[in-house]
């Protein structure tokens, strides 16, 4: 037997359960005309793919048996090093077809993985600088057409974690050219998945930059237009919430908001792509509780907000703490001191393994309210004080 019986058991149980192999492509973050060769039997699966799949199709090590039983014999340590070896990981600069889209996709899924778990590094500059290499690549064509939209749409995935991270790391301009860089290489890749994320990324900096119309009229320019999966409308009714409560209809917004939780609570994740994975009941809470807290509503705010921050309640990512900031301020723009107190205390303890600019700026301000506060206890404002230093703190200290 050769690897046609694993691929054949693939097709078989993709069949079986109504997936394309797009979409697992999507999902696994692998190149969809690799996993096609694979699923043709036309190349070995490597050991990471088989993982993947185990996992993914909860095959309980069933397709893992089968690989190893149809390996071809292993290559010698002089072969290993050849550059012809299929799973020898590419550097961006070297790779030329279904490897180079695997390792653009390879560097996003990468990047990501440490934005929401390496305490304290911003991926800003890697990102960007890896998307250079890649788009001075796609500029002069160097790279196999027989995989030009592939390549362009593992491109414009790089280009949207680049500027969210440019984003996040408060570089504006520079966020706005990767967003405009990735919606382009989405829509000539036919990438609309990809396109809806960077669209939603788009609003979201609309309204930090205080364009809450131009924030609404992106949102409405999705949500208006084709039938989308749950979590990516819920998303999209988050961004219109935003800008709807951004000029003054709060009303209205308590309805967007309505309706993207009962999307979350009432769908399911069939069908839905892998990028949705922060869309959370957790999430709806705490962009609920920022709503109220423009509107003026703070006590509401603090209710939605310290549900927000309950174990469990949300995925981690490496903006975690900003619905802890958003918590802190409300408690103290009611006096609850000791609450508040306990609230900034959890920030001295994080503080120095954020990497969010935006997070932080956020607790900044909490810490200087230091100065305007009117009757909070001494061991309240000490504690502020203690956070500023937090803040100053050189990262380096040990």
């Amino acid at each position: 037997m050769g690897s046609g019986e694993f691929s054949q058991r693939v097709r078989d149980m993709l069949r079986d359960r109504d997936m394309s192999v797009r979409a697992v492509a999507r999902h696994l973050n692998y190149d969809h005309a690799y996993l096609s060769r694979v699923l043709c039997g036309k190349q070995q699966p490597s050991t990471q793919l088989v993982t993947a799949l185990d996992t993914l199709l909860e095959t309980d090590g069933e397709l893992a048996a089968i690989a190893a039983r149809v390996a071809p014999p292993p290559v010698s340590p002089e072969a290993a090093e050849s550059p012809a070896i299929t799973d020898r990981i590419l550097r961006l600069n070297e790779a030329r077809g279904a490897d180079f889209v695997h390792a653009i996709r390879e560097t996003s899924r990468r990047l990501v993985v440490l934005d929401n778990e390496l305490s304290g590094v911003s991926i800003a500059e890697p990102a960007g600088r890896a998307f250079k290499v890649v788009h001075r690549r796609l500029g002069v064509g160097d790279y196999d057409p027989r995989y030009e939209r592939d390549i362009q749409s593992a491109a414009a995935e790089l280009a949207e974690v680049a500027g969210w991270a440019l984003w996040d790391a408060e570089r504006d301009d520079s966020a706005q050219r990767f967003n405009y860089e990735a919606l382009f290489l989405a829509k000539l890749s036919g990438d609309r998945s990809i396109e809806l994320l960077t669209l939603q990324n788009m609003a979201m900096q609309s309204e930090w930059r205080g364009r809450n119309q131009e924030a609404l009229s992106i949102a409405r320019s999705v949500l208006n237009g084709r039938r989308l999966s749950p979590r990516v409308e819920a998303m999209f009714r988050i961004r219109e919430a935003k800008g709807l409560v951004g000029t003054g209809r709060t009303s209205d917004a308590m309805e967007s908001l309505q309706r993207a939780r009962s999307l979350i609570e009432d769908g399911n994740d069939v069908g839905e792509p892998d990028w949705t994975w922060w869309v959370t009941s957790g999430e709806i809470d705490r962009q609920w509780g920022h709503t109220l807290q423009i509107a003026g509503e703070v006590e509401n705010a603090i209710e939605l907000l310290l549900q927000s921050v309950q174990p469990g309640r949300d995925v981690t990512t490496g903006y975690s703490s900003e619905r802890v900031a958003r918590l802190a301020q409300c408690l103290l723009d009611v006096s609850a001191w000791r609450d508040a107190e306990d609230v900034i205390r959890s920030l001295v303890t994080a503080a120095p393994g954020i990497s969010s600019g935006r997070t932080l700026r956020l607790i900044g301000h909490v810490a200087k309210q230091r100065e305007r506060l009117n009757g909070a206890p001494t061991s309240l404002t000490d504690t502020l004080e203690h956070l500023t230093e937090k803040l100053d703190e050189d990262p380096f200290t040990l």
